[in-house]
């Protein structure tokens, strides 16, 4: 009688032993398989109409004018500011400036870059700004369109100018960059352009480039 007692204690012993088991196992099998958000991975989604694409504000500034616009925008939209440089000088005098400008833009000259833009693939905005010189853009900023891969990027003109608005600049930059999607541009007359802030942000905030 004492062996039969024995053996039912130690069986009910050991089912409530293996219930406890299985339930501790279950439990630890839905932690383990359960995907939690940690904070960093909750920051990568970007809230509902935020910007994205890496931008690159590339300007080609004679007189400091068009370098005042672009600081302008990148304190609006941030991005890298790159200068357009080229091998050959200008003159210092107004004059013989512009009658170099008519020379290379009548030759459909195209100067070789002085500087370089570092993995230009990487970026998806290019602001491109320019001095209005015989009613486009100077040659130089002809010679940096050309000599990179705009196809699929938004490309988004602004100038400097002393009357003529963009004058042919925009149509320009459509032919010479056909595969790129070209915003509506920006003039400033220069001798604004160091206090064109109201006019710089309303412009970006009509194409969708700031809030």
């Amino acid at each position: 009688m004492k062996k039969a007692l024995t053996l039912a204690v130690t069986i009910m012993m050991t089912l409530a032993l293996a219930g406890c088991g299985g339930n501790s196992g279950s439990k630890a099998g839905t932690t383990s398989n359960a995907k939690v958000a940690t904070p960093s991975e909750s920051s990568q989604v970007k809230p509902a109409g935020e910007k994205s694409g890496k931008i690159l504000i590339a300007y080609f500034s004679k007189t400091g004018n068009t370098r005042n616009v672009a600081q302008e925008i990148q304190k609006d939209v941030g991005g890298d500011l790159f200068e357009i440089k080229t091998t050959n000088k200008y003159p210092e005098e107004y004059q013989a400036t512009t009658e170099q400008a008519k020379t290379e833009k009548n030759n459909n000259f195209r100067p070789q870059l002085a500087t370089q833009v570092a993995d230009f693939s990487s970026y998806d905005v290019i602001f491109v700004g320019y001095p209005i010189w015989w009613g486009t853009m100077p040659m130089g900023v002809f010679s940096f369109l050309e000599q990179h891969n705009f196809a699929g990027k938004t490309v988004i003109p602004f100038c400097t100018h002393g009357g003529s608005g963009l004058g042919d600049s925009v149509s320009d930059i459509k032919k010479t960059l056909p595969q790129a999607n070209v915003l509506s541009g920006l003039a400033v007359r220069g001798s604004e352009a160091s206090k064109s802030q109201t006019e710089i942000a309303n412009w970006l905030k009509s194409i969708g480039m700031a809030k």
